[in-house]
């Protein structure tokens, strides 16, 4: 699989998760989300900037939905729940908002 975007492919392993991060840029982000059936929204990019800052930053961290619930509940200073995180994506939103953030294909089984 692979996504076309501004005239250039960009590789992915078989779930459409980017096979190099550094192929990863907005442009890029936006094609994964459309395939995904995602419109981004500035929500979207606080969740996908901060998993990209978590993994890139932090020792290839990929936080599952219950640390993401607590981040992102304390950067938009509201209470939220897992169900605001999957009405933004709706696929699981660690792993969904994860490939639109051109990280690796998480293993894990669940969000928390």
């Amino acid at each position: 699989m692979s996504y076309e975007v501004n005239g250039q492919t960009i590789e992915t392993n078989p779930n459409g998760y980017l096979n190099n991060l550094d192929d990863w840029n907005k442009e890029v982000a936006e094609v994964i989300a459309e395939s995904e059936g995602v419109t981004m929204s500035e929500k979207h990019w606080d969740v996908v900037n901060y998993l990209r800052d978590e993994f890139v930053n932090n020792g290839g961290n990929q936080p599952n939905d219950r640390n993401m619930v607590k981040t992102m509940g304390a950067a938009w200073g509201e209470k939220i729940n897992s169900k605001d995180l999957y009405t933004l994506f709706p696929k699981q939103p660690s792993k969904q908002a994860g490939k639109i953030a051109g990280l690796p294909e998480s293993r894990r089984k669940g969000g928390y």
